[in-house]
Formats: C-alpha cells, sequence, structure tokens
C-alpha cells in the first residue's frame, strides 16, 4: 500500500504553514515501516499536486480550515468527501486551491480515500513570521498522535527515531528543507560567498 502524508501551506503565515511543519517535524521524528509512507511538503502546490496524489491508495492531507464559531488550535479529522457542514476552505488563497484540486481528482474518478487533518488557525494577514501559535502548537501533537493511530491501523510501524524534536524549532528552519546547503549559503545579510 502507498500511503501520501500530504502537508498543504504557507510558511510565511506562521499557524497557515502547519501543515508544511508538520511533514517536516514527522520527518524528523519518526521513521515507517511496513508499508510505503511518503511525507511531502506540498505547500501551496495545488493543481501541481494532481500527478503525485493519484499515484497513492490513501492520503492524509495536514492543513488550516475555516470552521464557524471555532477557536485557534480547534483540530476537525473528516473524509474529503464528508466534509462537515461548519467547515469550509476560505480562510486564504491555498485552502481555495487545495479544495478545487481534490474535487477535480475526485471529478475524473482517480482521488484516493482522503483524510483531512485540519486546524484553525490565527489568520496572520499580511505580516510575514514563521512563529506559531501557542494553540495550534499544542494542537499540532493531536494532529500528529491522529495521523500515528491511522497508520498503525493500516499496519505501519511507526518508529520514533528523534525524540527531542520541536515544532517550533522545525518551523523557523522550514524553508530550508529541501534546498541544498550550497544554494542557502550567501543568504544571510553580511555574509560573503
Amino acid at each position: 500500500m502507498k500511503i501520501l502524508v500530504l502537508g498543504i501551506g504557507n510558511i510565511l503565515f506562521g499557524d497557515e504553514g502547519i501543515g508544511v511543519h508538520l511533514i517536516n517535524y514527522l520527518d524528523e521524528k519518526y521513521e515507517f515501516k511496513g508499508h510505503q509512507v511518503d511525507l511531502i511538503d506540498g505547500g501551496t502546490l495545488a493543481h501541481r499536486l494532481i500527478p503525485i496524489i493519484v499515484e497513492y491508495d490513501k492520503v492524509f492531507i495536514f492543513d488550516t480550515v475555516d470552521v464557524d464559531d471555532a477557536n485557534i488550535g480547534d483540530i476537525y479529522f473528516f473524509d474529503f468527501l464528508e466534509v462537515p457542514e461548519c467547515i469550509s476552505w476560505q480562510g486564504s488563497a491555498h485552502e481555495v486551491e487545495m479544495l478545487q484540486t481534490l474535487e477535480m481528482i475526485h471529478l475524473m474518478g482517480d482521488l484516493p480515500e482522503t483524510k483531512i487533518i485540519g486546524v484553525v488557525p490565527y489568520v496572520i494577514g499580511e505580516d510575514t513570521t514563521f512563529t506559531i501559535t501557542e494553540p495550534v502548537q499544542k494542537a499540532s501533537k493531536l494532529m500528529e498522535k491522529i495521523l500515528i493511530n491511522e497508520l498503525t491501523k493500516l499496519g505501519v510501524e511507526c518508529k520514533v527515531k528523534n525524540p527531542d524534536v520541536d515544532i517550533q524549532e522545525i518551523a523557523r528552519i522550514s524553508y530550508k528543507k529541501g534546498v541544498p546547503e550550497e544554494a542557502l549559503r550567501g543568504c544571510v545579510i553580511g555574509e560573503n560567498q
């Protein structure tokens, strides 16, 4: 079985990047055995993820959700085909595009079983920050637990390889993930190449 764990979000806007930060966090913390489990930072790619998503048997998506009368840090776990009426993905551009992407794949008949693990974020606005609010940091632990429970039910062995990973520390360096070290040289103001 091929399982995709996809993190969606914009890391420039604090809580909006929690999906991506969780992917990087899980990559640092766990080793998965028993089935193929791929952790992918989907960022704000949306439609460009279609060829990737359709290759899997099961998909879990970490993202932010907009929910009527909810509090920051509230978590919602649901099947994409059975979205509760109180939930919308209208909080930011990446959410709208991801919703449309999944709907297009479904209309074509190629959507794998897809579960959403969503959290209500503090919406930042225009200021860039790599800091995650305290309620969303706490919520990330439950989001992690939900995923690990679901993977275990599917027969995946989830072995902790690094128990000391911190989600806020990961959020501070998520922008570096997947970028070769040499590409980052000279990016610090005043550093010579």
